[in-house]
């Protein structure tokens, strides 16, 4: 390997490679890995031996309230749409499966028809995992300190009506990448306990109202009288317990610290 092209053992010619990024000028390369998925594309991995220096610190905290119809909702008062990337290609996806169904199995018309669902899915699953990246990195890069809230997905999932949309957003796989991003950043992650009342409680006096049903997207607060929007109310919460979390460890989730 020479930075641009790539020849393995026995080849006459390099490869023809779209490299995804370009390796850093003192990473040493250790270990190469050819691999191949169900959709016929093949990969080549680099293992390489370097090291991730910490970003300089900012003063910028937020806080994060992760939903369905907007994926993220950012103490800032920013909201960000979910990709709905299964949802907007369920159609087809079901049309696809319907024809591979009715194939003679062992045909090749059965291996074209599978070829065509497995290219599907990739494209799906190629588009869901460059958004969570996108707004991972751009959350490390621009924030000290991110607080999030705790969610049992497994236990979310169990909703008949809302299982097929939370495993589209991916919760689990965002929190993930924020975590080992933050560690090699230099950032903090804090995570809130999953039963703070975030989205009942006023961000301005603290006061925590009894009921707050799903269908409420706006309220006016009782003792104060603030006008909140549900969402970026609780995402304002989430910030204020994770900020009081580090110092007196209230509140805090140790899984994600």
């Amino acid at each position: 390997m020479d930075g641009k092209t790539l020849k393995l053992a026995k080849m006459d010619a390099p490869l023809a490679i779209r490299w995804s990024r370009t390796l850093p000028k003192a990473a040493k390369v250790t270990t190469v890995t050819v691999s191949k998925d169900t959709a016929g594309r093949y990969f080549v991995s680099l293992l390489c031996d370097d090291t991730v220096s910490p970003k300089p610190e900012t003063a910028n905290k937020v806080g994060i309230d992760l939903g369905l119809t907007h994926f993220a909702i950012l103490s800032t008062g920013e909201k960000i749409a979910a990709p709905n990337t299964f949802r907007k290609n369920e159609a087809k996806l079901a049309k696809l499966q319907r024809r591979l169904a009715k194939k003679q199995k062992g045909s090749a018309n059965r291996r074209k028809a599978k070829l065509k669902v497995a290219r599907l899915h990739t494209r799906i699953t190629d588009a869901r995992k460059d958004f969570l990246h996108t707004l991972s990195t751009r959350l490390v890069n621009e924030n000290q300190v991110i607080a999030v809230e705790t969610l049992a997905v497994s236990n979310l999932q169990k909703n008949r009506c809302l299982s097929k949309s939370i495993s589209d957003a991916s919760w689990s796989e965002f929190v993930r990448q924020l975590a080992y991003k933050a560690k090699w950043c230099g950032r903090m992650l804090v995570g809130i306990d999953r039963g703070y009342p975030s989205s009942k409680r006023c961000s301005a006096c603290g006061h925590t109202v009894a009921k707050m049903p799903l269908s409420v997207r706006e309220w006016v607060c009782p003792e104060c009288g603030s006008l909140h929007d549900r969402d970026v109310n609780a995402a304002r919460n989430v910030l204020t317990a994770g900020l009081a979390g580090l110092v007196c460890t209230e509140n805090v989730s140790p899984v994600l610290l």
